[in-house]
């Protein structure tokens, strides 16, 4: 029976581009000031890395198909070098790769890396050609804004919230968004914003205003991973160590069978219990320390908090309201900005949210540090819509916790 990866691989190194409009550099640039960060960070040499990974979902706007586009920039020695893609979730579909190649030991050291660069268009949203001919069928009239705002309707049909505060709850998630992300000196947006201006900004999909709504970024992030035991070999100390990783697709459950009311996510449960499970978490609420979740709108930032069972069903407005998620309070989610305001360059987003957790756990975040010592750190990236996704979650911590 499977035993999961709990302890067996290590996080060598990291590192993350700014991120936000980058005009005057391309992909390849991008890539290689993430790279060049991480393996500083991990302290080797280009030539002991056995194997990458890239992560990039949209790559007919920028690197294109293939792998070839990573070993090109980075000038790698002709090593297996392997594209991913998974929606949103791509660039923690990369470091997955990496990992299990970790530790399945046919790698002692592997790289993941996600890029995208796609402010060159001009495009405010995702430019995105076709989705495949069975999509465009699907998916004919859909957009991101309308879909994650029925997830909002159905939510507060489902438990009578009001209308009212479900929106000052969202707007709380905004500001707090803001006024972290004023804080990390790679975050795309650096404004603090208060609730007046969330709730009055113009509509986009009701209840969905401008602020409840990320945007999209330029950036790369990347890590370098490896056996604990090697780590310690190369003479690291206090290792930051893999203590789970899980992904579940939708099936067609959700777009096709009344069994499911709209107002959750079906595969982030399912995920999170296996997560879990897996890092030996048996309440998430007390145990972790951070969370970076996938807030492509701050109605999904809510709903993945009962999604995780962090907050309970029907609660999370109530826990958001009494800042348990802040900076400063018991849980903070998105301490870094989230895809809020850090930005969502959609390869990059994963690894850029295991980046936060992991210099957190080290207590190198700066100004956004986080005063108590946290011991785990989880990540959840969602790639589709509330009715056809894939979730991917990350529990990392301290080596033995």
């Amino acid at each position: 029976m499977a035993s999961g990866i709990r302890d067996k691989v290590a996080i060598l190194g990291m590192g993350c581009s700014q991120f936000g409009e980058r005009w005057s550099d391309n992909a390849e640039d991008l890539m290689i000031e993430a790279f060049t960060e991480a393996l500083g960070d991990a302290g080797i040499e280009k030539n002991q890395i056995d194997a990458a990974w890239l992560g990039t979902a949209i790559e007919e706007q920028h690197v294109g198909k293939s792998a070839v586009p990573l070993s090109m920039a980075l000038r790698l020695p002709n090593i297996p070098v392997t594209r991913v893609e998974n929606y949103c979730a791509s660039g923690s579909e990369a470091f997955r790769g990496a990992v299990y190649a970790v530790a399945a030991g046919a790698a002692d050291i592997a790289l993941a890396l996600g890029v995208e660069k796609l402010k060159d268009t001009g495009y405010g949203g995702l430019p995105q050609r076709n989705r495949g001919s069975v999509n465009d069928l699907f998916w004919a009239n859909v957009s991101a804004p309308g879909s994650f705002a029925q997830l909002a309707s159905a939510y507060r049909a489902k438990h009578g919230i009001d209308a009212g505060d479900l929106k000052r709850a969202m707007a709380h998630i905004s500001v707090k968004s803001h006024d972290n992300g004023a804080r990390n000196p790679k975050a795309h947006l650096r404004n603090r914003i208060d609730e007046d201006k969330v709730l009055n900004a113009p509509m986009i999909a009701e209840p969905l205003g401008l602020f409840d709504c990320c945007g999209v970024s330029d950036g790369s992030a990347c890590a370098i991973v490896t056996t604990p035991e090697i780590a310690k070999s190369l003479g690291k100390h206090d290792l930051i160590t893999v203590k789970a990783l899980q992904l579940a697709a939708s099936n067609g459950l959700e777009a096709q069978h009344n069994s499911w009311d709209g107002s959750h996510f079906v595969t982030t449960r399912k995920c999170a219990e296996r997560a879990y499970k897996e890092a030996g978490i048996t309440n998430p609420r007390e145990q972790i320390s951070l969370f970076e979740v996938h807030d492509c709108f701050s109605i999904t930032e809510l709903v993945t908090m009962e999604d995780l069972f962090i907050s309970p069903e029907g609660g999370a407005v109530k826990d958001i309201m009494d800042g348990f998620y802040d900076a400063d309070g018991k849980v903070p989610c998105q301490i870094d900005g989230g895809l809020k305001c850090f930005g969502h360059p959609i390869g990059a987003s994963g690894l850029r949210m295991i980046y936060e957790l992991y210099l957190q756990l080290q207590g190198r975040a700066g100004e956004r540090q986080r005063k108590e010592e946290p011991v785990f750190g989880m990540t959840h990236n969602l790639g589709g819509f509330p009715h056809q996704n894939v979730c991917s979650l990350a529990i990392v911590g301290k080596m033995g916790a």
